[in-house]
């Protein structure tokens, strides 16, 4: 692994620090609001994130840190919270786009752990296309929801870039699909998960940081800048995990 899990830490610590503030849980995870001791449980889950995105960055603990993230992301938020969602709005897009952004926070801790824990070769290797493949299907998603929910996703780009504001809604929704079928098919896969890095990376300075800019005593733009962080050093995890073409 190179630096994108650092990066992808400093995310999940991000979304941790955001929960802490407004004394709730991300967005990105559902949960009732009727649930007994529902603000306790919540402080717990951002103390977490905290302390876990911070333990990945460190090596002794990166591996242990890493999978405490896969199995909280995949077992609680993934399948428990936004499970539920799907259930109840399984014809609703944006409840499957909500869930693979929590999934392809999971997919990238266990890579991470796969990297970076002491574990039978193979083993890794599995694991690690387990990640590759679930972060590939978020991918696809990601861009499918751009297409779905253009009025939503066309009035963030700026005015001044052009040609114009929907041209870049489906063309960066085009350039998720793309890369999920480079990493889903293996084919070109690792230059299409870095031009993913590079193109999250992207909306932070041209979307995420002039909303934060216009509201910024709102805690869905803080949401939202921690959440593109953490997709990504995701996205960056997945790129580092990927073998480079060997030359002839």
């Amino acid at each position: 692994m190179a630096f994108g899990w650092r990066v992808y830490g400093l995310g999940v610590m991000a979304l941790g620090l955001v929960c802490l503030a407004w004394g709730d849980f991300d967005p990105g995870q559902p949960v009732p609001k009727a649930l007994p001791d529902r603000v306790a449980l919540a402080y717990a889950a951002a103390a977490f994130m905290v302390v876990a995105g911070a333990a990945v960055a460190w090596r002794r603990t990166t591996a242990w840190a890493a999978a405490a993230l896969a199995a909280y992301y995949a077992l609680v938020v993934v399948i428990l919270l936004n499970g539920a969602v799907v259930l109840a709005h399984p014809a609703r897009y944006g409840a499957y786009s909500g869930l693979a952004e929590q999934l392809a926070i999971a997919a990238a801790g266990l890579i991470v752990y796969a990297g970076s824990a002491r574990i039978d070769a193979a083993l890794a290797a599995r694991l690690t296309r387990l990640g590759w493949l679930a972060f590939g299907a978020c991918a696809l998603l990601f861009g499918g929801a751009h297409f779905f929910y253009m009025n939503l996703t066309a009035p963030l780009v700026p005015r001044w870039l052009p040609p114009s504001q929907t041209f870049w809604g489906y063309a960066t929704g085009l350039g998720h699909i793309a890369a999920g079928i480079a990493i889903l098919t293996g084919v070109q896969a690792r230059l299409a998960a870095i031009l993913l890095t590079v193109m999250f990376a992207s909306f932070t300075p041209l979307v995420h940081i002039p909303l934060l800019l216009a509201d910024a005593a709102g805690r869905e733009t803080w949401s939202e800048n921690a959440l593109n962080l953490a997709l990504t050093g995701a996205a960056w995890v997945v790129a580092d995990s990927l073998p480079r073409r060997r030359r002839s």
